[in-house]
């Protein structure tokens, strides 16, 4: 019995190595490119893969008769645009809750290295300047009021994995939730409260450049920021400006208003720790939000309804 053809798909975006050969396996994969080169490929391509990073241009859903589905490998979709894909009735999926784990593992992760210096450190030793001095003494994390900005299901495992090192957890939100922590409706009033500044809230236009120099200004200069939810959230200009200054004492970053970082001030301060967007990039995370992300596909095209809408 042969085996039913697989769908073409276009992919906008790169997967990892080993993530496409998985990709190729479920489905026919094409670039842009492809059809510039085959002008009766676009009436056959009935999904989009991609990740939450590259963005889907409007034009697609013109361009591609047959679409049913656009599919991130990820939470975020901020990049997709929502209400043309609704008007032409286009299913859009992500892969919420599989990548939490990883991601509230990393802010503890770069919250430690800020706070410790775990880099600065690594270097002192290998440049041998330990055989001429002591490092200096570091910062630590028991009993620090944490705040966290966005207490959804990342910022949720992040408070879980916080609470045993002793601290005072509070959160911002509209409304308060049902978690013995403090509630604070507004950043700016977190900030004030808080020690160290948790950034886990969903991208888009409502939260763009929440964390701006009045957020920065209330944290204060004992104050530490850690961002793993989007670029567009925190006011990176900003956020430079209050590192130099001393507005605040330092900053730990996973994702950036332009991806990859480039030509800016951050990567030359002593008082920041950087990630390279890195939060679900374990082999273990990946191959889940792969496997729902093509579960999600199958689905549609099958005439189901997906696994996680958005």
């Amino acid at each position: 019995m042969s085996r039913p053809e697989r769908p073409h798909v276009l992919r906008i975006g790169e997967f990892p190595a080993e993530l496409q050969q998985a990709i190729d396996t479920e489905l026919q994969c094409h670039v842009e490119a492809d059809l510039a080169r085959d002008a009766t490929l676009a009436g056959r391509i009935r999904a989009i893969v991609t990740r939450s990073r590259y963005p889907v241009a409007p034009a697609w859903l013109e361009r591609l008769p047959a679409l049913r589905i656009i599919a991130t490998s990820g939470v975020g979709y901020d990049a997709i645009p929502l209400a043309a894909a609704r008007e032409h009735g286009v299913v859009v999926a992500n892969t919420p809750g599989v990548l939490d784990a990883a991601v509230a593992e990393l802010a503890v992760g770069l919250l430690l290295a800020l706070l410790r210096e775990i880099p600065a450190m690594d270097r002192h030793v290998r440049s041998s300047d330990w055989t001429r001095a002591a490092y200096p003494l570091t910062t630590g994390l028991a009993g620090k009021r944490v705040g966290i900005v966005g207490l959804g299901r990342i910022g949720a495992e992040i408070a879980k994995r916080l609470a045993p090192f002793g601290v005072e957890l509070a959160y911002c939100g509209r409304e308060p939730k049902p978690v013995p922590y403090l509630h604070f409706r507004e950043a700016a009033a977190l900030a004030r409260h808080a020690e160290i500044l948790i950034v886990s809230c969903p991208g888009g236009a409502a939260t763009h450049r929440l964390i701006d120099a009045d957020v920065l200004e209330s944290l204060g200069p004992a104050g530490y920021l850690v961002n793993v939810s989007r670029g567009s959230v925190v006011d990176e200009a900003a956020l430079a400006s209050a590192l130099a200054r001393g507005t605040i004492r330092g900053a730990a970053l996973d994702v950036f208003e332009v991806e990859p970082l480039a030509d800016s001030p951050l990567m030359s301060m002593p008082n920041v720790v950087l990630a390279p967007h890195a939060g679900s990039a374990t082999h273990e995370t990946r191959r889940t939000m792969l496997r729902l992300m093509l579960d999600n596909v199958h689905r549609v095209l099958a005439g189901e309804a997906p696994l996680t809408p958005v």
